[in-house]
């Protein structure tokens, strides 16, 4: 039982570890402007999105297993509102809050997946709790890397398996098994696919 929640732990940080990848990856394809853009007014901007992310890691994530994980301080509708934000403090901000996360996911011991946390209010074991945040994040990555393809077209540098590349990623995939390297993440592959092959295609 032990090495079930030992490997289960490990495989949720690096799963969200992969998906604040997955985002910076998208961060760095747009430039200032395009982070603030909002593609219509009930959409949100990548900044937005990032300032959402953050607040809900240090809300959820800050005495995790003693405290609510809707903090009485905080003010969620204030996040998505970036009127006096720049980049910089966004991406300080980011950082506060997936280090908040990981250090938390970090701490905890094999007992304490045995306890319960609450959010609003509600009972839910740790497992739950971290898998609700991991879907949520997961959620919002998907509409940072939506929203940066969108604004660079033609410019995008691909961050999934390339079109019409299936059948060389699965064959990079087998050559790298072979060879008794270790196995890629599934949101890491590809990018190392198309590294190692020198892919210049979108």
């Amino acid at each position: 039982m032990l090495s079930v929640i030992r490997n289960y732990k490990a495989n949720a940080i690096a799963s969200f570890l992969g998906y604040k990848s997955l985002a910076e990856k998208a961060f760095d394809q747009v430039d200032e402007e395009e982070f603030f853009v909002q593609i219509d007014e009930e959409s949100n901007s990548i900044a937005v999105l990032v300032k959402h992310i953050s607040g809900n890691q240090i809300s959820r994530f800050t005495d995790f297993l003693t405290t609510d994980g809707e903090k009485s301080d905080r003010n969620r509708d204030s996040e998505f509102i970036t009127g006096n934000d720049d980049r910089e403090s966004l991406m300080a901000r980011w950082e506060k809050g997936w280090e908040n996360l990981i250090s938390t996911l970090n701490g905890l011991d094999d007992g304490d997946f045995s306890k319960t946390v609450m959010i609003r209010g509600e009972d839910h074991t740790v497992v739950e709790a971290i898998n609700r945040q991991l879907t949520h994040y997961s959620y919002h990555v998907g509409q940072i890397v939506f929203l940066a393809k969108h604004l660079k077209s033609a410019d995008w540098k691909t961050l999934s398996v390339p079109r019409n590349r299936s059948r060389e990623f699965n064959e990079f995939l087998e050559r790298k098994k072979k060879r008794g390297k270790e196995r890629s993440s599934p949101l890491d592959g590809p990018a190392e696919f198309l590294s190692r092959e020198g892919d210049k295609r979108k």
